[in-house]
C-alpha cells in the first residue's frame, strides 16, 4: 500500500540510527494474527493490516532474541512532539477487549469538554474499537484508539486520542489513512523529543 510505504520510509529516514538499527529487527505479523485481527474487526483499515505485516508492534516487542521499543508514532500532545508505540497483533486484539467507559467524564463535564461530541456517549466498547497505541509514558498517558461506534457526529474509523491527567478523549482523525498522512505532514515531529 503506498500510504504505508511513503509513511514507513520517511519514518525510517527520521529514526536516529540506534531506533533504525533496532526498528530493522522487526518483523511483520503472522498470517494467523492478521486473519484474526480481520475475523473480530472486519472493517480493520487495509493501511493498518499493511503497518502490521511490515513491523508487528514496537511496544517491548520481542522479536527473535531481540526486543525493541521504538516509537513509530505520534498524535497532537505537545505539538505533535509526543511519540507513541505501536502495538502488536496480539497486544491490540487483547487490550480492546475491555470497555473504555467515559461516563464519569461526561457527568462532570464543564465548559472544557472531556469527551468530544464525535464520540459515542457509551464509550468504548468491546468490539467497537482497537486499542493500537500506547505513548512513550507506557501507556499511562495516553493512548490512541480506532472508532467504529461514533456519534452522529462523528465518523466511522475516526481515531480517537485520550489523554490523562486531565483525562480527555479526543478525536484527532477521521480515519486511520488519514492519521498516517499526518503524520508525514507533520514531518515525523514526534520523534524530535526522542533525540533530546
Amino acid at each position: 500500500m503506498d500510504l504505508v510505504n511513503k509513511f514507513l520510509n520517511g519514518l525510517r529516514a527520521a529514526l536516529s540510527t540506534d531506533e533504525f538499527e533496532e526498528l530493522n529487527t522487526a518483523y511483520g505479523a503472522t498470517k494467523e494474527d492478521i486473519d484474526k485481527l480481520r475475523s473480530e474487526y472486519p472493517n480493520c483499515p487495509e493501511s493498518l493490516i499493511c503497518l502490521l505485516e511490515n513491523i508487528d508492534g514496537t511496544y517491548w516487542r520481542k522479536y527473535g532474541e531481540n526486543k525493541i521499543a521504538v516509537c513509530i508514532l505520534g498524535s497532537d500532545v505537545e505539538e505533535g512532539k509526543y511519540p507513541y508505540y505501536l502495538l502488536s497483533t496480539q497486544q491490540m486484539l487483547e487490550s480492546s477487549k475491555e470497555e473504555e467507559d467515559i461516563s464519569y467524564l461526561l457527568e462532570y463535564q464543564d465548559d472544557e469538554e472531556a469527551v468530544d461530541p464525535k464520540i459515542n456517549s457509551e464509550g468504548l466498547l468491546p468490539g467497537t474499537y482497537i486499542h493500537f497505541s500506547d505513548c512513550m509514558n507506557n501507556g499511562g498517558s495516553s493512548r490512541l484508539y480506532i472508532d467504529f461506534n461514533p456519534s452522529d457526529e462523528g465518523k466511522y474509523g475516526q481515531i480517537i486520542r485520550f489523554l490523562h491527567d486531565p483525562d480527555q478523549y479526543e478525536v484527532i482523525a477521521n480515519s486511520f489513512d488519514e492519521y498516517l498522512q499526518d503524520l508525514i505532514n507533520g514531518g515525523f515531529v514526534f520523534l524530535e523529543n526522542e533525540e533530546e
